[in-house]
């Protein structure tokens, strides 16, 4: 009886811990990734005062995703989150970027100085995502899908912010920056009072080859190129439907047509965190690979649909571009959870890092192919070659199904 109420109250203290600790972490997480966000929804205040060139907007709000990039190699080469208590990790990170967000309500928005301080700002982020998900994953126990869902859900509400200042009426840029820092600073005290779960094992050294391992691994290799074709679809999606919809609007000659892009734009974008959380649930029930499959699938059928839909009925294009937002994100979770799953428990943080590392290289090339593309084939042929990615991303979750080292993902559900 006492070993069986002992058992018990580690049973209730472990839920306890777990549930606070992921409130926390989560509440850190979309604080923190404001400052990415930020931009995006400076920008148009920026434009009203300032001249600047297409080529420096593009600049603008893609050099956090460039800084990212770099940081995540640095991060994984090093072997940080694996090595580091990811909560001090973390709060640096969210610190410097709070830094050097607040820098920028001081200086003119535009120039050398401002690109820099936004890709120190990526830099910082890859402390923050993949640790992020890399401490959600100490928690897990058979949730490891819903857990990560959850973090990814956070960082689609901040992508969807934007587009939700566009229809209702930003702040000024200084505002919006000045927020972005006070939200950093936030998350980088938040994060102090995250517990790190059981699962977490730390590895002793730098060992450079666990950055080629994640391609060196035939299991490993399938999940990542199965969140590549997912990759090439996400953010080039996020980043051209607004102009999509709004084009779309204006041909249609409707009145308060931007509002009501912008409108939709946020609610397409933002109602991926219920297909993050969903895929989660249906992830540690079904199977990785199965959800993966099926929301590739259906979101790959969505692009190559959507702009043939360019001048349909309303009641036609309004819910594939809802289904396509849902089902986009839904399977992003799923392979860092596959990846921490087959992962060394002293290597899950490198290797969650390679793979978002990998992923968002890919997108900064097919959020450039779209404009590319547009003028020659219009938007059907622009979003159509965005569903490749997702159903080559298909064929490699189908081959990772059927790989025996698929037997570790969620418990032997493929």
């Amino acid at each position: 009886m006492n070993i069986m109420a002992g058992a018990d109250m580690q049973d209730t203290t472990f839920v306890r811990d777990k549930r606070a600790s992921l409130l926390l972490l989560l509440a850190a997480q979309v604080l923190a990734m404001s400052v990415w966000f930020s931009s995006a929804a400076a920008i148009a205040d920026i434009k009203l005062t300032y001249q600047i060139s297409p080529v420096a907007e593009a600049l603008l709000t893609s050099a956090v995703q460039i800084g990212f990039v770099i940081g995540t190699i640095v991060s994984a080469l090093l072997g940080l989150a694996d090595r580091y208590d990811p909560r001090r990790l973390f709060a640096l990170s969210a610190g410097i970027a709070a830094v050097a967000t607040g820098t920028l309500v001081v200086l003119e928005p535009t120039g050398g100085v401002v690109i820099a301080l936004r890709i120190l700002t990526g830099v910082c982020m890859a402390g923050v995502y993949p640790v992020g998900m890399r401490l959600a994953a100490t928690w897990a126990k058979g949730d490891i899908g819903l857990l990560i869902g959850l973090l990814v859900g956070a960082l689609t509400l901040g992508s969807a912010s934007p587009h939700l200042l566009a229809a209702f009426g930003g702040l000024g840029w200084q505002s919006i920056y000045g927020a972005a820092t006070v939200a950093a600073i936030a998350a980088s005290v938040l994060i102090c009072f995250v517990r790190v779960g059981p699962n977490m094992k730390r590895a002793a050294r730098i060992e450079f080859s666990r950055f080629s391992e994640s391609w060196r691994r035939p299991a490993v290799r399938k999940a990542n190129l199965g969140y590549l074709g997912h990759m090439w679809e996400l953010y080039a999606m996020w980043a051209w439907l607004s102009l999509f919809l709004h084009q779309s609007f204006a041909a249609r000659g409707m009145e308060d047509g931007n509002i009501k892009a912008a409108t939709l734009t946020f609610a397409a974008i933002a109602s991926g965190a219920i297909g993050s959380w969903l895929g989660g649930v249906l992830a540690d029930r079904y199977g990785r690979t199965t959800v993966t499959m099926t929301a590739m699938a259906i979101s790959g059928l969505c692009a190559a649909t959507a702009g043939w839909l360019f001048e349909a009925p309303l009641l036609m294009l309004v819910p594939v571009i809802i289904v396509w937002g849902i089902t986009v994100i839904a399977d992003s979770a799923q392979f860092s959870a596959s990846v921490a799953e087959l992962a060394e428990p002293e290597a899950v943080g490198t290797l969650l890092t390679v793979q978002t590392c990998a992923g968002f290289l890919l997108t900064l090339g097919s959020i450039q192919m779209v404009p590319l593309v547009l003028p020659h084939l219009g938007w059907t042929g622009a979003f159509s070659i965005l569903a490749v990615g997702p159903f080559l991303g298909c064929i490699a979750m189908w081959r990772l199904r059927r790989d025996p080292e698929s037997r570790r993902l969620a418990g032997g559900r493929r």
